[in-house]
């Protein structure tokens, strides 16, 4: 796991390290330069596998082709030996990064098709005077770029771009009026106008002649096994995160696991032990301003957590944090992403413990996105059945018979009902749109004349809308979980994990998300995930065979914080101050008033929004302006 950087053009060493020392924190073990007046290739590494001999950048024989290279490749070993077969030499032990090398001249541009790994890299091919961006399928790792006068220029990070003088921070504005409704940036556009993100699943190829992108692997729903069992599907889902979790455990250094003691996570560790002689290291994140006698919530994230850590004979840690070690730690957690980012931000806190410990730990990140939790998986089969009982005029809860109300959980009481009312649309960009912080109506109201301007007024340009076109997938679930896994999982969930983990220089490995059971998963009807009142039905049932009964009917609370809870009690002062320092030439301030005093009158509803602004607010702030 490192961080890289790069650029085309004249040879300027000084302007290569001063961009990398930038990104040090994701590679404090070793730095490694190359330039030869055509490109310049910079990187940070930390050292995970062949410690000794990996260093980079590296070539091949002849010097004609170059890598810089974040992230790993889980089946390097087998690579390896298949192009030893083919008359390929090897100057390292067990370096993944040089398998790159020789899958390029094997292989051509399309060789990512070959690998089971997470990956943001630069290939230099001198003999073409051609560099070429590549990016991971699913998006774990990030990589950012700009074109300048011609030329490229690129990073892990958007921070160490913005070292280079010919790179602006003029922001982006219809990327942030977005932010307001996503909680996150949508990518290929940053916070920053110059700087783009290359997609998941893309590479992109610079020449003189200028640049070009095009994708290598695509999201996909329209393969589906309609005639596959439950059972069939659940162990063939079992053996394949099995198999995941074990070619995630090949390292050179310590490594553990993030235990939230939820499903996910522990399922990873129940499998890690399987396969570790050793106990398994556990970490779990706890927190110190508990209300007298409180359980429920994220409270019980520690009590879950130990009962298996326990059950597992895990060597477990747990990071006890307060509301003010949450505020204080704001900053940098903003700072890691260089972009406003509201969304969740405990990986920071728990990866200062994890530090201590191990180099490398295994998360469950990325079940969700596959097997359907979240609330707009939640609505996505009751907005289709009330949709269908619309068409016979049954619009209100007293038209509705027992069985009819049954069928619309959990939305199938007078309250909940009237919620999936208001949200429910023949449109799914629609009222995906209805669930966002900001509606488009508030974001005019929100933000100011002149900040609306410059973003063109763009609330019809909807980020869904441009999803849903693009859409393979036929049952109303499976639609969700494309649309999530092309948005939210890649702008949102694992900016998170990889951001917030690499800011205290720790890999994080996520099983869930081997491009085999990403596959898999969107290759099963939706009946499969959410069944008979189940999220994650299908995971849950291949888990059985793991776990126990009482963690799996756990309800689910989700690696978040208590920021909600602290922001009206012992934060509240630190919230309102962030609230009156928003920038005037940005928001209306008069609105953000108003939105302020309902705040303070205890409105649970505003929440959201609240904590939207104030992140942004940090971010703002910390804006290295040139």
């Amino acid at each position: 796991m490192c961080g890289i950087v790069g650029f085309t053009g004249e040879r300027n060493q000084e302007l290569l390290k001063r961009m990398a020392d930038t990104i040090f924190h994701r590679g404090p073990d070793q730095g490694g330069f190359y330039s030869d007046g055509s490109v310049n290739l910079g990187i940070r590494r930390l050292c995970i596998v062949d410690v000794e001999s990996g260093k980079q950048p590296m070539c091949n024989e002849d010097g004609s082709i170059w890598v810089v290279f974040n992230g790993e490749i889980y089946n390097h070993g087998e690579l390896r030996k298949k192009l030893e077969d083919k008359g390929h030499v090897f100057r390292t032990d067990h370096s993944d990064t040089e398998v790159i090398v020789h899958l390029y001249e094997e292989y051509g541009e399309y060789w990512p098709r070959h690998v089971n790994g997470m990956f943001g890299l630069a290939i230099w091919d001198s003999r073409k005077d051609l560099l070429m961006l590549y990016r991971d399928r699913i998006g774990k790792k990030p990589l950012y770029y700009a074109e300048l006068n011609g030329q490229l220029v690129f990073s892990s990070e958007i921070k160490a771009l913005l070292k280079h003088p010919g790179i602006s921070s003029e922001p982006d504005y219809q990327a942030l009026y977005h932010y307001f409704g996503l909680k996150h940036i949508s990518a290929p556009r940053t916070a920053f106008e110059q700087i783009k993100q290359l997609l998941p699943g893309h590479l992109l190829k610079w020449t003189v002649d200028g640049i070009t992108a095009k994708s290598y692997w695509k999201v996909d729903f329209g393969s589906p096994m309609t005639d596959i069992t439950e059972e069939e599907a659940s162990e063939h889902l079992l053996y394949l995160l099995e198999d995941a979790v074990k070619i995630r455990m090949q390292c050179d250094v310590p490594f553990g696991a993030y235990l939230s003691g939820g499903v996910d996570s522990t399922s990873v560790v129940a499998l890690m032990r399987k396969h570790h002689y050793n106990p398994v290291i556990t970490f779990c994140l706890g927190y110190r301003d508990r209300a007298e006698g409180q359980f429920y919530g994220k409270y019980q994230d520690l009590y879950y957590a130990r009962m298996m850590a326990q059950r597992l004979k895990t060597a477990h840690y747990e990071e006890i944090i307060s509301a003010r070690d949450f505020a204080e730690g704001m900053p940098e957690v903003i700072r890691a992403f260089d972009e406003p980012f509201s969304g969740t931000v405990s990986t920071y806190y728990l990866s200062s413990l994890v530090k201590r410990h191990v180099k490398v730990a295994l998360s469950g990140d990325g079940a969700d996105e596959l097997f359907g939790s979240y609330l707009a998986h939640r609505l996505a089969f009751p907005i289709e059945r009330y949709l269908e009982l619309t068409k016979n005029r049954k619009t209100a809860w007293e038209d509705l018979n027992e069985d009819e109300k049954r069928e619309l959980f959990p939305f199938n009481t007078p309250e909940q009902f009237s919620f999936l009312q208001r949200i429910a649309s023949r449109s799914l960009a629609e009222w995906r749109e209805r669930l966002s912080v900001f509606s488009h109506a508030e974001r005019k109201n929100l933000l100011s004349r002149e900040f609306l301007e410059a973003a063109g007024w763009p609330e019809e340009n909807s980020v869904y809308a441009c999803l849903e076109k693009d859409l393979t997938a036929n049952d109303a679930l499976n639609r969700v979980l494309e649309m999530d896994q092309k948005e939210l999982l890649p702008n949102q969930v694992l900016p998170f994990v990889d951001r917030l983990s690499m800011a205290h220089s720790v890999e994080v490995r996520c099983p869930y998300l081997d491009y085999r059971i990403v596959e898999f998963a969107n290759s099963l009807p939706g009946e499969l995930k959410i069944k008979n009142k189940t999220v994650k039905y299908i995971q849950k049932k291949a888990m059985k065979r793991v776990l126990p009964q009482e963690l799996l009917e756990r309800p689910k609370e989700g690696f978040v914080q208590p920021i909600y809870t602290w922001m009206h009690g012992s934060l509240r002062k630190w919230v309102e101050d962030k609230l009156d320092s928003l920038p005037r030439e940005i928001f209306n301030l008069k609105y953000v008033e108003n939105l302020k005093r309902e705040f303070q009158s205890g409105k649970q509803y505003l929440n959201a929004k609240i904590w939207n602004l104030v992140c942004f607010n940090i971010w703002f702030e910390g804006i290295d302006r040139k």
